[in-house]
């Protein structure tokens, strides 16, 4: 079966099998959505990391909570080449410049160099910088159960994962 052809996910839903999934995301969502980040930016950035680990599920989710939230198609599609796309601010450049350099590997020195850092800290204060940092890990700690699971893109919530047995 090829991935066009796939109409059920690989692995069951995810917190069927492990309940406690369910606390770790609502604290996660809870701790990203603290405020001191424009819930924008947050998935601006959420869906840049989707694109930049290949999961077309996360891709698919972003884009989608980005168009419930009124982001123009103009944005949302630019996100993949923000750097000459004029739609976006300092502070989001600041903040799509920070998901790609943690998490595309720099084989020649440190992934978050003190320019990038200082760049980011000039619009965003301590606080909102460890929001950013956890709303990449946020897409970080569901990577894996994109890519290995592979719930169905686009799919409504309860029809993304197959049920468990």
């Amino acid at each position: 079966m090829t991935a066009t052809e796939t109409t059920a996910s690989r692995l069951p839903n995810p917190q069927q099998l492990v309940p406690e999934l369910g606390n770790v995301g609502g604290a996660m969502f809870k701790a990203v959505g603290n405020g001191s980040i424009p819930q924008t930016t947050i998935g601006l950035v959420q869906l840049r990391a989707g694109q930049l680990v290949g999961s077309t599920y996360l891709t698919v989710l972003h884009t989608g909570n980005l168009r419930r939230a009124g982001e123009s198609d103009e944005r949302i599609t630019a996100v993949a080449s923000w750097r000459d796309a004029p739609y976006f601010t300092g502070a989001e450049r600041a903040a799509l410049a920070l998901v790609e350099a943690v998490l595309t590997p720099n084989a020649g020195g440190e992934r978050v160099p003190d320019d990038l850092y200082a760049e980011a800290s000039g619009h965003y204060g301590d606080k909102a910088l460890a929001t950013l940092a956890m709303a990449i890990g946020q897409v970080g700690f569901f990577t894996p159960l994109a890519l290995i699971g592979r719930p169905l893109p686009g799919a409504a919530p309860a029809e993304q994962w197959r049920p468990a047995e």
